[in-house]
């Protein structure tokens, strides 16, 4: 029996990889000490944060870096850094920003779901370009001078979903929002690997940048970091630190937040909902190091073995199993499974949900399903957990 069981819930095989809805990537041992350890004692956390800005410039090339509570907190916070500055009032104003810019530039074609968290900062989002390739109705994206075109006495930034493939290149949109002095806040929620993406990402100039602290990077799920110019993650970190304090004797940390320049203490702000504890910061900062120091890239090579197990194990029933592997010697191999639906005699949406039916419930990548694919993402596995998946696989593609 384990922690779960004994509150009447089973676990589940997770081969969907690190997504938030089945709890996020497992922490490595070293992690998981690490946030035991933060839980006995206490610190400040504008300190520890201060501490952890360090870190995070060091690994990702920025001014200054915050851990935030997930990416989409990192863009939330972003957002109303860009909207507030160091401006009290603006501060206790938001999410109603009437009086100053609030608008956040974007390409049509990026709007998503996450974008929501800078809607409920107080931005209001300006879609511009057009995705036409899509569309099947031209060959044209998104392209620099729409987003200029827009820029007026309103806009408060510029909004990107980062893709390396993305249109308009980010270092030229972002060229062009500083010609105009504007800030760039990017969504780079999972975009590791690889792990130059820490750095590169921020060398295109962009102002503000996210990332996931649960998926690659292994830490807990309800972690992201937030780095860029060290005045707006400033702003960022004081609008969510608990401010329950007497301003004579508040000692933030000077080099993210100048405390003499400010009229007086803030109260709390619109990120207060958002606080990370002691444990989670700590727990980040030690799956970071890992992350950047290469310490799971020698993990692949059981996740090849685990997947090519699965696919042996499927021969002779009704399906197709191509493996990928990619050639950076950091991402995670991928196991695609396609259902001969006629000779099945079920769909791969219906095999999708016998199996999180199923005793154990097998959660697999579920993307592609229109497709007859059933994505195997190996993050989760062990060697009993793959024996345990290619049973129920076998039984539901029999």
């Amino acid at each position: 029996m384990g922690v779960y069981e004994d509150w009447n819930l089973e676990p589940i095989i997770n081969v969907s990889g690190a997504v938030t809805r089945l709890g996020g990537a497992p922490m490595p041992e070293a992690v998981l000490d690490a946030f035991c350890a933060a839980a006995r004692e206490a610190v400040p956390l504008d300190a520890l944060q201060g501490v952890a800005s360090r870190v995070i410039a060091d690994a990702t090339g920025a001014e200054a870096g915050i851990v935030t509570a997930g990416a989409s907190a990192g863009l939330m916070m972003g957002a109303a850094a860009i909207l507030a500055g160091w401006d009290l009032r603006r501060m206790e104003q938001l999410p109603h920003c009437a009086g100053f810019p609030h608008e956040f530039v974007m390409a049509r074609e990026q709007r998503n779901g996450y974008d929501h968290a800078v809607r409920a900062a107080g931005g209001k989002l300006v879609e511009v370009g057009m995705h036409e390739i899509v569309a099947g109705a031209g060959v044209r994206r998104a392209e620099t001078w729409e987003f200029a075109a827009e820029f007026g006495p309103n806009t408060a930034g510029v909004l990107v979903v980062y893709d390396a493939q993305g249109r308009p290149p980010l270092a030229e949109l972002v060229a062009k929002a500083h010609d105009h002095h504007l800030p760039v806040l990017v969504d780079a929620a999972g975009e590791l690997p690889p792990r130059s993406n820490l750095k590169s990402i921020i060398a295109t100039g962009a102002d503000l940048v996210t990332f996931s602290g649960g998926k690659s990077i292994r830490g807990p799920q309800a972690t992201g970091i937030l780095c860029g110019r060290r005045e707006l993650v400033g702003s960022a970190l004081i609008q969510m630190l608990d401010m329950d304090d007497h301003f004579d004797l508040w000692a933030p940390p000077a080099h993210l937040i100048d405390k003499s320049g400010l009229p007086g203490m803030p109260r709390h702000g619109i990120g207060r909902a958002l606080k990370v504890s002691k444990e989670q910061i700590i727990a980040l900062l030690t799956a970071l190091k890992l992350f950047t120091s290469g310490a799971y890239d020698h993990e692949l090579k059981n996740m090849r073995r685990w997947l090519q197990d699965v696919a042996l194990g499927l021969n002779g029933l009704p399906v197709r199993c191509h493996l990928h592997v990619a050639d950076d010697g950091e991402s995670l191999p991928i196991l695609e499974i396609t259902v001969d639906q006629a000779a099945l005699g079920r769909s791969a949406w219906d095999v999708c949900g016998r199996l999180r039916r199923g005793k154990p419930p097998v959660h697999v990548g579920h993307g592609k399903l229109d497709d007859a694919k059933l994505m195997i993402n190996p993050l989760h596995l062990t060697d009993n957990r793959t024996a345990t998946l290619l049973r129920r696989l076998r039984e539901e593609l029999s």
